[in-house]
C-alpha cells in the first residue's frame, strides 16, 4: 500500500505539510438547506414535526412522542441484560471517567478588600443538557459515558438523551450506559429534528441549555444553526492521531495505533513522526502485513492513502515543533521519557505518554474525556469536561467607602466614553 512519505529535509516540506493538513470544512449547501427547513418546521410544529421526520428517516411509526420515550425501567432492563463481562467493563469505565472528572469541579470564591468591598465568582451548573448519541448499528456507549458523566458531576439537574433507533433497532449497550450514567430521560429520535427538539423544546421534549454529543453531517449542521439559542460542545471534524516515536517501539504497535484512528472514517488522519528512517520503513512493512487482517481494512486503506503520512524529522525537538503546528486531537509520545517531553507540547487535545499508552485506552476507560478538539482547533480549545457544564457569575458588593474611590474612577472613564448616565449613576453614590 502506498502511504505518503515526507521529510523535513525536503525543500518544500512546509507546503507539503500544509497540503496534508488541509481539510475542507465548508458546510454542504444542500445539507444546510435541508437542516434549516427541518429546524424551522420543528420550531413551529413541535412534536408533530418530530414524529413525521422520525417516521420518514428512521422508519418508526409512532402516534405520540410518549411512544418514543424510554422509561428508567427500560434502561435498567438493558443494563441487567448485558453479559456479565460487558456490564463490568462498562461500570469500571464509568467509575474511572467519573473519578477523573470530579477533579475538574470549579469552586466559588470571593475576597474582601480593605474598604469592605467584596469581589469573587459564583459557580453554578447548567439546569438542563441535551445529549445526542448516534444509534442503530453505529452506536457508541463510550460517547454516553464521556458526555453524560461530566454533566452529572457538574451538577446538571436534568440530562435528556436523544438516540435514533432506525427500524426500531435499539442498542442495549447504549441504553445500559445511560442507566449507569444516570441519564434522566431518553427519546428515540435522531437527526436534525432531534437537535431542533432539544434546542427549541416541543410539547414533550423540554428545551435544554446546551447540546453535546457527536452525529452525522446533518446533526453537525443543526448544531451550528442552533448555537446561540443553546450552547453546543463543538462541531468536530474527522478523527486524528499523531505519533512521535524514537524508533524503539515495536513497529506493529505503532502501525496498529495508526489504524485505530484510520478505521473511524476515510477522512481520518494518522501521522507518524520519527527521526529514524529505518523505523519508518519497518512501520510501513507492519502496515502492509497487518492491514489484511483488519475487518475495516478498506476504510483504513483509504484513510492512510488519502490523509496519512510518515514523516522523517531531524530530531525529536523538531518533532515537537511540528506537533505544536499540527495541534492534533490525539498525540502519542512513544519515547523513553515522555513526561519530560510533554513539557514541549503546547497544542494537543490529549497527550498519551509512554509505549504502553495507546490512544484506544483513552477512548474507553483511562478517565480523561475522549471528546477532543480536531482540525487544529487544539490551538485554542480544550477537551470536553465538567467546566463545559458549569458557568461563572461575577460577584461584586461595593462598600460605601469603596464607592467613593471606584465612583470617581468610573465617572472619569464614563465621561471619556461619552456615557453621561453611567457617570452620573456612579456620581450619585459619592458623598
Amino acid at each position: 500500500m502506498e502511504i505518503r512519505r515526507l521529510s523535513t529535509m525536503d525543500a518544500d516540506f512546509d507546503s507539503q505539510l500544509k497540503q496534508l493538513l488541509a481539510f475542507e470544512t465548508a458546510q454542504d449547501d444542500e445539507i444546510d438547506l435541508v437542516v434549516a427547513n427541518i429546524l424551522r418546521d420543528v420550531k413551529c410544529r413541535g412534536d408533530e414535526a418530530v414524529l413525521e421526520y422520525t417516521q420518514r428517516f428512521d422508519r418508526l411509526n409512532a402516534a405520540s412522542m410518549s411512544e418514543l420515550e424510554l422509561t428508567q425501567a427500560d434502561l435498567q432492563a438493558a443494563l441487567a441484560g448485558l453479559p456479565a463481562e460487558q456490564r463490568l467493563a462498562l461500570e469500571q469505565a464509568a467509575e474511572r471517567v467519573r473519578a477523573y472528572h470530579q477533579k475538574q469541579l470549579m469552586s466559588s470564591w470571593n475576597y474582601t478588600e480593605s474598604d469592605g468591598t467584596l469581589l469573587g465568582q459564583q459557580v453554578t451548573s447548567l439546569d438542563r443538557v441535551g445529549l445526542y448519541v448516534p444509534g442503530g448499528k453505529a452506536a457508541y456507549p463510550s460517547s454516553v459515558l464521556m458526555n453524560a458523566i461530566p454533566a452529572k458531576v457538574a451538577g446538571v439537574k436534568e440530562l435528556i438523551m436523544v438516540v435514533p433507533t432506525p427500524g426500531g433497532e435499539r442498542n442495549a449497550l447504549v441504553l445500559a450506559a445511560a442507566a449507569v450514567c444516570g441519564v434522566d430521560r431518553v427519546f428515540c429520535i435522531g437527526g436534525a429534528q432531534a437537535v431542533g427538539a432539544l434546542a427549541y423544546g416541543t410539547q414533550t421534549v423540554p428545551q435544554v441549555d446546551k447540546i453535546v454529543g457527536p452525529g452525522n453531517a446533518y446533526v453537525a449542521a443543526a448544531k451550528r444553526r442552533v448555537f446561540g439559542v443553546v450552547g453546543i460542545d463543538m462541531v468536530a471534524g474527522p478523527s486524528e492521531i499523531l505519533v512521535i516515536c524514537d524508533g524503539k517501539t515495536h513497529p506493529d504497535w505503532v502501525a496498529m495505533d495508526l489504524f485505530s484512528q484510520a478505521e473511524h472514517d476515510e477522512l481520518a488522519q494518522s501521522i507518524l513522526l520519527s527521526p529514524d528512517a529505518d523505523f519508518l520503513d519497518q512501520v510501513i512493512a507492519s502496515i502492509n502485513r497487518l492491514l489484511e487482517e483488519m475487518p475495516r481494512k478498506d476504510i483504513i486503506r483509504t484513510s492512510l492513502q488519502g490523509r496519512g503520512a510518515l514523516i522523517q524529522v531531524r530530531d525529536l525537538e523538531e518533532a515537537a515543533n511540528i506537533a505544536n503546528y499540527i495541534a492534533p486531537e490525539h498525540l502519542e509520545l512513544s519515547l523513553d521519557d515522555p513526561l519530560a517531553f510533554s513539557k514541549k507540547i503546547k497544542h494537543a487535545g490529549a497527550i498519551f505518554m509512554g509505549r504502553d499508552t495507546c490512544e484506544a485506552l483513552g477512548d474507553y476507560c483511562a478517565g480523561p474525556n475522549h471528546v477532543l478538539p480536531t482540525s487544529r482547533t487544539a490551538r485554542f480549545s480544550s477537551p470536553l469536561g465538567v467546566y463545559d457544564f458549569q458557568k461563572r457569575s461575577s460577584l461584586i458588593m461595593v462598600s460605601t467607602q469603596g464607592a467613593q474611590t471606584l465612583g470617581r474612577i468610573a465617572s472619569t472613564l464614563a465621561h471619556g466614553e461619552g456615557l453621561q448616565a453611567h457617570a452620573r449613576s456612579a456620581e450619585y453614590r459619592l458623598k
